[in-house]
C-alpha cells in the first residue's frame, strides 16, 4: 500500500539560540508520510538521531510497520548538524553549540507555520530522536499529548558524557583538528579510531559474547571495517563533533531541577529503553518515572544494547517495539 510523501527544507531566518548566539539563515529539512487529517490531529514527530538522516530511519513506516502513515501523519524533521539541515558541512558559521531546545523549537516552527499544526498527537524518538522528544515535552506542555522515548534520556547522564568527550576528543586529536569543531581535511586515522569506540558502546556485551556479531561478517575485524568504519567513513566530523555537543548538552532541566522539569510534564510518556543500552540505562528512565505525572516504562528485552530501540533487520525487537508503541498511540 502506498502513501503521499513529501519533502523540502523549511527556512527559518536568523535563529537565536538557547545557549547564546544566532544561526544564520537557518534551513530545516523535513520529510512527511501519510496525510494530514481535516482536524490536524494524526501528527507523529519522528526527530531523526545521533549523525541519521530521515531517510535512513523510514525502514519503520508502513502499514505493518512500528508507525503506520496510513494511519498517521508522520513528519521526520533532520537535526541540526546532520549535514540536511543546517551543519558545519554546509554552514562555515555553524554555532558552537545548538542544543536539543533549539531543535524542538525549530520544528515546532515548521508544524505551525509550514503545516499549520497547533497540537502533536505523538512524539515518537530513538537515542538523541527520545531527547528531543522530552524537549518537546518539556518546551510545549500544552501541545503534546504523548511521547514516546525509546533509549534516551530527560538528561544526558554524566557517563554517557564521559564517551562523548572521549569521542570528542578522539576527533580534537587528530592533525587535522584546527579548533571549535572544525577540520582542515577529514580526519581519515581519527574516524577509524572513532567507529570502532562506538563500536564497543553500540552493542551490549552479550552481543558480543552470543557471537551476533558474526552473523554477516567471518571474524571481529570485518565486522569493525564493514559495520562500523564504513559508516562513519562517510559522515562529515565537524557535524559528528557537533552532535556530540548537543547529546552533551542534552538536559530538559538546562542545569535546574530535572524532577520539577520531570513532573511539569503534561503528557503521557512510554520510555522504552533497552534492557543492555550502555548509552541510556533502564536506570535512568526509572528514576525518572516517579517524578512523570502520565509515565510508563516498559524495557525492550534484548541484548542488541542501543540499537535495540532501532531494530532494523531484527524481527524480535522489531516486533516488540511495534506493539508497544501501536497501542499506546491509540489509548
Amino acid at each position: 500500500m502506498s502513501w503521499a510523501r513529501q519533502s523540502g527544507v523549511f527556512n527559518l531566518g536568523d535563529m537565536p539560540l538557547s545557549a547564546g548566539g544566532v544561526l544564520r539563515d537557518a534551513k530545516l529539512s523535513w520529510h512527511s508520510h501519510g496525510t494530514l487529517s481535516p482536524a490536524r490531529d494524526n501528527v507523529v514527530v519522528y526527530p531523526t538521531s545521533y549523525s541519521a538522516q530521515a531517510p535512513e530511519l523510514q525502514w519503520l513506516l508502513g502499514p505493518d510497520g512500528i508507525l503506520d502513515p496510513t494511519r498517521w501523519f508522520v513528519v521526520q524533521p533532520d537535526m541540526f548538524g546532520n549535514g540536511l539541515s543546517s551543519s558545519p558541512s554546509n554552514d562555515p558559521d555553524y554555532p558552537a553549540l545548538v542544543t536539543s531546545w533549539d531543535n524542538v523549537r525549530a520544528q515546532q516552527r515548521l508544524l505551525a507555520e509550514h503545516f499549520g499544526i497547533a497540537r502533536v498527537h505523538c512524539v515518537y524518538g530513538w537515542s538523541m530522536g527520545a531527547q528531543q522528544a522530552y524537549h518537546w515535552a518539556a518546551a510545549f506542555p500544552g501541545m503534546v499529548s504523548r511521547i514516546i522515548a525509546l533509549c534516551g534520556s530527560a538528561r544526558t547522564a554524566v557517563h554517557n558524557q564521559v564517551f562523548l568527550r572521549s569521542l570528542m576528543a578522539v576527533l580534537e586529536s587528530a592533525p587535522e583538528y584546527i579548533g571549535q569543531g572544525r577540520f582542515s581535511a577529514e580526519p581519515v586515522a581519527s574516524m577509524r579510531a572513532f567507529a570502532r569506540i562506538y563500536a564497543s558502546w553500540a552493542l551490549s556485551q552479550d552481543f558480543y559474547r552470543a557471537g551476533l556479531h558474526l552473523a554477516a561478517e567471518p571474524d571481529l575485524e570485518s565486522f569493525l571495517r564493514n559495520q562500523w568504519e564504513a559508516r562513519w567513513g562517510i559522515r562529515a566530523a565537524a557535524n559528528l563533533y557537533a552532535q556530540a555537543k548537543c547529546w552533551d548538552a542534552g538536559d530538559i532541566a538546562a542545569g535546574g531541577d530535572l524532577p520539577q522539569a520531570l513532573a511539569a510534564i503534561e503528557a503521557q510518556v512510554l520510555l522504552m529503553p533497552g534492557e543492555t543500552d550502555l548509552y541510556f540505562r533502564v536506570a535512568d528512565n526509572a528514576a525518572e518515572l516517579p517524578h512523570l505525572r502520565h509515565g510508563t516504562l516498559t524495557p525492550i528485552p534484548s541484548i542488541w544494547g542501543h540499537r535495540a530501540g532501532n531494530p532494523m533487520g531484527n524481527a524480535q525487537d522489531t516486533a516488540f517495539v511495534k506493539t508497544h508503541v501501536r497501542a499506546f498511540l491509540e489509548a
